[in-house]
């Protein structure tokens, strides 16, 4: 069975562990719990063969961030993480997506970048 390594980065808050744990089981957690780093696999099907996920949740405090070396040069997929209502969780993505192509250098991978907190911003619409 293919196995791929995803990790997922972003600043502390933004809701890497709430969008990784909803797309593994399925359940949206409501309650935020700093993670360190959690460890996740989900059976996924890619060109009609089974495959698994191996998705690292990391943690987005600066106190980590020299671990982040690690994650990125055994990560095959990244996806970068932010907040609609943080616009420093956004400028924190790029020196997080140089810090992948430096440790990457000319190896293959893929990036996905994301926002989180839409729902935040929809109530804050009604509201207005």
């Amino acid at each position: 069975m293919r196995e791929y390594k995803v990790v997922v980065l972003g600043s502390g808050g933004v809701g890497k562990s709430a969008l990784t744990v909803q797309f593994v089981t399925g359940t949206f957690i409501e309650k935020y719990d700093p993670t360190i780093e959690d460890f996740y696999r989900k059976e996924i099907e890619v060109d009609s063969s089974p495959s698994v996920l191996e998705i690292l949740d990391t943690a987005g405090t600066e106190q980590f961030a020299s671990m982040r070396d690690l994650y990125i040069k055994n990560g095959q997929g990244f996806i970068l993480v932010y907040s609609l209502v943080n616009q420093q969780s956004f400028q924190d993505i790029k020196p997080m997506r140089d810090q992948i192509i430096r440790v990457k250098r000319n190896q293959h991978s893929r990036q996905l970048l994301t926002t989180n907190n839409v729902g935040i911003v929809k109530d804050w619409m009604l509201i207005v």
